[in-house]
C-alpha cells in the first residue's frame, strides 16, 4: 500500500505540470507616433506632464490640503480600497484550493452499564462497570490534484481580478484629484465673477448718481436715467445667481472630501493661479503603462483569458484524494500503540461522460467573455488617445482665445474710460458710455470663463495622461 501511495503521488506530480487553456499574450495595438494636437504639432518626447506629482502641478497650498483630505476621506476611494481587500481575500480563498486541507479530530465515549438494563449481562460482570472508547485522527479532506491546471488557471484569474481592483483604485485617485482641482478652480472663478459684478455694480451706481445730478440740472433726460437704472439692475441681478453657483460648488467639494456641506477656505485668487507654460504629453505608447483604466482593462482581459482554461479543464478527469491517519482503542493509554493504529487512503477519479453540451457551452461562454474583454481593452486605449488629444486641443485653443480676450478687455477698458470722459465733458451722448460699460462687463465675464477653461484643460490633460495616482 505504501508503494501505491508513492506511485499515485509521483504520477499526480508529473501530470500537474500540464495546464490547459491559452496563455496570455498582450494584444498588439498600434499607437500613433504622436498625439493629435493643433499646429504646430509638439515633438514626441519621453517627458510628460503626468510624470509630475499632483502637488507639483497644483501649487495652491489650500488646494493641496483639500486633495490630501479627499484622498483620506472620499467615499468612492474608500469603497475602492475595500474592493481591493475583497479581491485579495478572494485570491487567498481560490489559491487555497491548490493545497491539501488537513483537519484533526478525536472523541472519547465513556459508558456506564447497569445489570438492571434491558440487555442481560453475564454473572461475572460487575455492576456499574465503566467502559471507555476513544479515537483520534488526522483527516485529509477531499483534495483535488490539479492535473490539468484548472485550479492554477482559477488562481491566475483571481490574481488578475485583484490587480484589476488595484488599478481601479488608482483610477479613482486620478479622477478624485482632477475633480477636486476642477471644482476648486470653478469656485475661484465664481468668486472672481462676483468681484467683477460687485465692482461693476458700484461703478454703475456712481454713474446713476451722476445721471440723477445731470437730470436735476436739466442736462440729462428721463430716458438717460432709465438706461442708467437698467445697467444697475442688470449688474445687481447677476450677483445672486453667481453666489448660488459658488455655494453649491462648495457643497460639491465638501462631498468629495467626505464632509458635510460647509464653506471652503480659498488660497490664491483666481487670476493668481499658475498655468504651466508647457504641457508635454509624452509618447503615446507610454500611455498603455501609465493610465490606470487601461491597466485595469488589461487585467480584466487576463482574468477572462484564464477562465477559458478553467472551462476547458472540465473536459478531463478529476483526481481527488482523501484519507485519515489515527488510532482507535478502548483504552486511552494505548490509543496510539501499533495494534490500535488505523489509516485509510482513498483516491477517486471522476470523468464527465454526458453533460448535454454544458461543458462546450461553458468554453464558448468563457471565450466570448474573453473577446468582449479584448474589445473593451481596445476601446479603452482608443478612448485614452482621444482624451489626450481633446485636452491638448482644448489647452491650445483656449490659450489662444484667452490671449485675444485679454486684448479685447484692455481695449474696452480704454473705450469705457474715454466714453465717460467725453460724456462728462458734454461732447458725447450717454448711450455710447453705457454701451461701453455693458460691453466691458460682458467681456470681463467671458475672459473669466475662458481662463477657467484653460485651467480645466490642464486638469483634464493631467488626468487623461494618467497622472495623479
Amino acid at each position: 500500500m505504501r508503494y501505491s501511495w508513492i506511485a499515485v503521488t509521483v504520477a499526480a506530480g508529473l501530470l500537474a505540470g500540464c495546464t490547459v487553456g491559452p496563455n496570455y499574450v498582450r494584444p498588439n495595438i498600434p499607437a500613433p507616433p504622436a498625439f493629435r494636437a493643433p499646429e504646430p504639432l509638439p515633438q514626441p518626447q519621453a517627458a510628460s506632464l503626468a510624470d509630475l506629482k499632483w502637488f507639483e502641478v497644483f501649487k495652491d497650498e489650500r488646494l493641496q490640503e483639500l486633495i490630501r483630505t479627499a484622498l483620506e476621506q472620499n467615499y468612492d476611494l474608500r469603497d475602492a480600497v475595500a474592493r481591493v481587500e475583497e479581491s485579495r481575500a478572494n485570491l487567498g480563498i481560490t489559491r487555497s484550493n491548490q493545497y491539501p486541507q488537513v483537519s484533526a479530530g478525536g472523541d472519547v465515549d465513556i459508558q456506564r452499564l447497569s445489570r438492571d438494563g434491558q440487555t442481560p449481562l453475564p454473572a461475572t460482570f460487575l455492576p456499574n462497570q465503566n467502559r471507555n472508547w476513544g479515537q483520534a485522527s488526522l483527516n485529509l479532506l477531499s483534495f483535488e490534484v490539479d492535473l490539468w491546471g484548472r485550479l492554477r488557471r482559477a488562481t491566475e484569474a483571481a490574481r488578475a481580478n485583484l490587480l484589476n481592483a488595484e488599478e481601479n483604485r488608482k483610477a479613482v485617485v486620478t479622477t478624485l484629484v482632477s475633480d477636486v482641482a476642477g471644482n476648486y478652480f470653478s469656485l475661484l472663478q465664481y468668486d472672481y465673477e462676483i468681484e467683477i459684478s460687485q465692482a461693476t455694480l458700484q461703478s454703475r451706481q456712481e454713474s446713476l448718481e451722476l445721471v440723477k445730478d445731470r437730470q436735476g440740472g436739466g442736462v440729462a433726460t428721463l430716458l438717460d436715467l432709465r438706461q442708467a437704472e437698467e445697467l444697475v439692475d442688470s449688474a445687481a441681478q447677476s450677483i445672486p445667481g453667481l453666489q448660488q453657483q459658488d455655494e453649491q460648488t462648495e457643497n460639491q467639494i465638501s462631498l468629495l472630501l467626505g464632509k458635510n456641506p460647509d464653506a471652503v477656505v480659498r488660497g490664491r485668487k483666481f487670476m493668481e493661479q499658475e498655468i504651466p507654460p508647457e504641457v508635454p504629453a509624452g509618447l503615446p505608447s507610454s500611455l498603455l503603462d501609465r493610465r490606470p483604466d487601461i491597466r485595469a482593462a488589461e487585467q480584466a482581459l487576463i482574468a477572462a483569458n484564464a477562465n477559458i482554461g478553467v472551462a476547458k479543464a472540465a473536459y478531463f478527469p478529476v483526481l481527488s484524494l482523501s484519507g485519515f491517519l489515527g488510532g482507535q482503542s478502548t483504552q486511552l493509554s494505548s490509543l496510539f500503540s501499533g495494534p490500535h493504529s488505523a489509516w485509510s487512503f482513498v483516491p477517486q477519479v471522476t470523468q464527465p461522460i454526458f453533460t448535454a453540451g454544458r461543458l462546450k457551452s461553458n468554453v464558448r461562454l468563457a471565450e466570448a467573455e474573453r473577446d468582449s474583454a479584448l474589445v473593451q481593452y481596445q476601446k479603452t486605449i482608443q478612448t485614452a488617445f482621444g482624451d489626450v488629444s481633446n485636452a491638448l486641443i482644448a489647452h491650445q485653443r483656449t490659450r489662444e482665445s484667452r490671449q485675444d480676450q485679454e486684448k479685447l478687455v484692455a481695449t474696452l477698458e480704454d473705450r469705457k474710460r474715454l466714453a465717460y470722459l467725453r460724456y462728462r465733458g458734454g461732447v458725447d451722448t450717454q448711450l455710447n458710455a453705457l454701451d461701453a460699460d455693458r460691453d466691458l462687463f460682458q467681456a470681463q465675464l467671458a475672459l473669466a470663463q475662458i481662463r477657467l477653461s484653460e485651467l480645466l484643460s490642464v486638469v483634464q490633460l493631467y488626468k487623461a495622461l494618467g497622472g495623479g495616482w
